[in-house]
């Protein structure tokens, strides 16, 4: 009897070996080998827009689950298009049951699909009509921690009433065209694209411009339950690295080292005498205030997208900049800030190894925009270029998770590449509930129609082969036990 305990001990734990990659809560998406190169342009307005995606593995699928040109046959006018950067509902009843997204356009709204619903005509709806409350350029996109959602404005200048951060305050009961849409104030006027939250529920914003700044917002009340608490009081910070003052530019070195974090506004959220430079409406100016004398912000070209990941104790701010680092032929920078020691270091550039070839990237890589992070901590990087010619998403393999490409093996490798014409990628964005599906969007492609791709990853084929084996084996000794 005890040899036979063993026995059957054995085999389970043997089919816990052979089926771990099959029945484990990790992604199949880092299965694949790196593209050559990019994809070829789609005909415009043909059947293959719907799948417009090049895939690294035959193990990869694609479908469109929204397409603007359904919601505007649904309602008229409903979907201005140019649909950006995604984030889901991770918390509350249902997490991860829904898509959220603003519009890029000069009549910008919010529109949310339900991953749930089966029906294609009905998934999704328009919950902020485009144009309200003159909403324009919508580009960040970022559920918050007591469970609103976050929006803002990419673009602001001299003599603009835009740089708004708002907030849909029902994202996921709300109605067509029925969101409550709530402009925060306190947070500095800027071009606004990425938003992050880390653990202390700091948030982090850029300006997207050649020279724009990174922020952070500290509330006074970081546990509030809704957003009219969280963001009543507050202050505003900028980065500054080293010394202060300088400007990445086009062709200049990275920033990096040690940074500060400034103050621009006091510690509710109103304007510092002589330093802070007040609107007309007594909101802050996020980019004049940056470049005061005394504070000296460190400017960086074009800081896009943010995401935040903690490993192993240690928590980081990554962020892109798109025209940075005109080096080997290509552009652009990632840069990771240790937010406990306020470390700034490049995790990519265009001399980062390209994992297809083993040699630099060089010119494969350019205007570096939007971040994404898999379910097992993979950063993804996708490009603002032009689909059906370099329009691409690369993998950054970080095999050690600490910040760099440095070790053996590192290296980013294109991903997918986006084959729709007059359009680029956005808004990567990978399941909370399942693994293996991520989502992105073809934004503002030739033929008008902007699409929400779904990509599903599934194991490879020698992993079901060992799963049905392990089960095999298990019948096997159970029929022996039984005898």
């Amino acid at each position: 009897m005890f040899a036979r305990t063993r026995i059957a001990l054995a085999a389970v734990a043997t089919l816990g070996a052979l089926a771990a990659p099959a029945l484990a809560a990790t992604s199949n998406f880092s299965n694949f080998t790196p593209l050559p190169a990019s994809a070829g342009p789609i005909p415009v307005g043909g059947a293959g827009e719907a799948t417009p995606l090049l895939l690294s593995s035959p193990n990869f699928s694609q479908k469109a689950i929204a397409d603007r040109t359904t919601q505007n046959t649904l309602v008229s006018g409903s979907n201005s298009g140019s649909w950006d950067m995604i984030d889901t509902n991770r918390t509350g009843p249902n997490a991860g049951r829904y898509l959220f997204m603003p519009f890029e356009t000069g009549t910008a709204g919010v529109q949310r699909v339900d991953l749930w619903d089966t029906n294609y005509s009905t998934r999704t709806v328009t919950i902020v009509a485009p144009g309200t409350n003159g909403f324009t350029s919508g580009d960040a996109s970022r559920w918050t921690p007591w469970g609103g959602y976050l929006t803002a404005e990419e673009s602001w200048g001299t003599g603009s009433s835009k740089g708004r951060l708002f907030e849909v305050t029902n994202p996921t009961t709300a109605l067509a065209n029925g969101g409550s849409f709530v402009q925060r104030s306190v947070i500095p006027r800027v071009s606004h694209e990425g938003l992050a939250f880390d653990s202390n529920k700091a948030l982090y914003f850029v300006d997207e411009l050649n020279g724009g700044a990174v922020y952070k917002y500290v509330s006074n009340n970081p546990n509030a339950t809704n957003g009219n608490d969280y963001f009543a009081s507050g202050q505003s910070f900028v980065l500054r690295v080293g010394a202060g003052g300088q400007n990445e530019s086009t062709g200049g070195a990275p920033n990096v080292g040690a940074s500060s974090w400034v103050a621009i506004t006091n510690a509710t959220g109103g304007a510092i005498a002589g330093v802070s430079t007040v609107l007309g409406d007594g909101t802050i100016d996020g980019r004049v205030t940056a470049d005061h004398a005394s504070i000296k912000s460190t400017g960086f070209n074009r800081p896009e997208d943010l995401e935040i990941q903690t490993v192993g104790g240690t928590q980081r701010l990554y962020f892109t900049t798109t025209d940075s680092g005109s080096f080997n032929g290509g552009s652009s920078r990632v840069y990771n800030l240790d937010v406990a020691t306020g470390e700034v270091k490049l995790f990519v550039d265009t001399n980062t190894i390209d994992l297809a070839t083993g040699l630099k990237v060089g010119a494969g890589l350019k205007n570096a925009d939007n971040l994404a992070i898999d379910a097992d901590g993979n950063m993804y990087i996708i490009e603002d270029r032009n689909g059906g010619q370099d329009n691409d998403v690369w993998f950054a393999r970080d095999l050690n998770k600490d910040g760099d490409l440095l070790d053996a093996g590192e290296g980013i490798g294109r991903w997918v590449s986006n084959g729709t014409q007059g359009s680029e990628t956005t808004g990567l964005f990978f399941s909370l509930t399942d693994p293996n599906k991520a989502y992105i969007n073809i934004q503002h492609p030739s033929s008008g129609t902007d699409r929400l791709i779904e990509i599903s990853a599934v194991p490879e084929p020698s992993t079901y082969a060992m799963l049905i084996g392990g089960l095999g084996l298990v019948g096997f000794v159970a029929r022996r036990r039984k005898a």
